[in-house]
């Protein structure tokens, strides 16, 4: 059996801990000195190339040209204008190779992976592609499946994680699950429990660093006041959020409210040092588990005592 120790994952404050250095604005800006004739031609050869079938997808659905052209630039004006969302500790992020973002869940709706994927795309200095492993559900719905697999993105099971992980692959979790994005608004910044630690066994079985990830403005871009279970069992979700501005306003209260976000990513965790066996130790996966939740809390903790605003920061 593996030895059940675990490492620190990063020094605490008032141990030498350096304060976050911010970067915001990152998103990638549009090539310049094109023409509007220019601009339109690459507009025409990209449809082309769509209704040619002139594009390749690997063996998880993942378009990749879809992904840059199409879903990451509906995503920049929410991470940059709206959210106005500022990242830290993307050095802790590996340029290549596998890795395992875990991150806390919040929100209702799960606008907080979305936006992570655009900062680690637009603001990492390797323009990595987060590949999220989400609930069930998300497949089944229509359209917004087919999105998601075009997007890159799998169910949560570990056979799918580690063959992404394994493929060099930088991939999400949110072990929080609908227990983390659909709690109330009273239980706001308290972490749920972390399931089973499955994302710590993928981690062990492929030797990839797992890298803590905590958000900060999720919270409250629809504060969660009610749930109207019978209606959200006859749709087959998980729950149907009231919140201030939904279901009274129709349509508009499903926009979100502009709050200011940050994201840090924190040291990484390196699982490459325990033994090929150590995924099956219950008190290993266990104990890493339960520190990654424990870091990610005590973040978010740091954070909130370092905001003054909710919508200013």
């Amino acid at each position: 059996m593996a030895d059940a120790q675990v490492i620190p994952l990063h020094p605490q404050e008032g141990e030498g801990a350096e304060p976050p250095s911010w970067t915001t604005g990152c998103s990638v800006p549009p090539e310049g000195g094109e023409s509007w004739a220019e601009s339109l031609a690459d507009v025409l050869a990209f449809a082309r190339r769509r209704v040619l079938g002139d594009y390749q997808v690997d063996e998880f659905g993942f378009d990749v040209e879809l992904n840059d052209q199409v879903f990451l630039p509906l995503l920049r004006p929410f991470f940059d204008k709206w959210f106005r969302v500022e990242a830290t500790g993307l050095d802790n992020v590996p340029a290549e190779g596998g890795a395992l973002v875990v991150a806390n869940h919040s929100g209702t709706l799960p606008w907080d992976a979305l936006m992570t994927a655009v900062a680690l795309h637009d603001c990492h200095p390797a323009h990595r592609h987060l590949r999220m492993l989400g609930a069930d559900l998300v497949f089944r719905l229509p359209v917004v499946g087919a999105v998601a697999r075009k997007a890159g993105h799998t169910l949560a099971c570990n056979p799918d994680a580690e063959r992404l992980l394994t493929g060099g692959e930088l991939v999400g979790v949110w072990p929080e699950g609908f227990k983390g994005i659909g709690k109330p608004f009273k239980d706001r910044y308290k972490l749920q429990r972390f399931g089973r630690g499955g994302f710590v066994s993928a981690a062990l079985r492929t030797g990839v660093p797992i890298v803590p990830c905590s958000i900060v403005g999720a919270e409250e871009i629809y504060p969660k006041v009610g749930d109207i279970k019978p209606l959200a069992r006859l749709l087959g979700l998980p729950y149907f959020p009231v919140t201030p501005l939904f279901p009274w306003l129709g349509p508009l209260g499903a926009v979100p409210l502009p709050t200011k976000w940050y994201i840090e990513f924190g040291e990484p965790v390196e699982t490459a040092r325990y033994s090929p066996g150590a995924a099956d130790d219950p008190m290993l996966v266990f104990n890493l588990s339960d520190q990654i939740r424990e870091t990610i809390q005590h973040t978010i903790y740091r954070l909130l005592s370092q905001r003054e605003n909710v919508f200013l920061g």
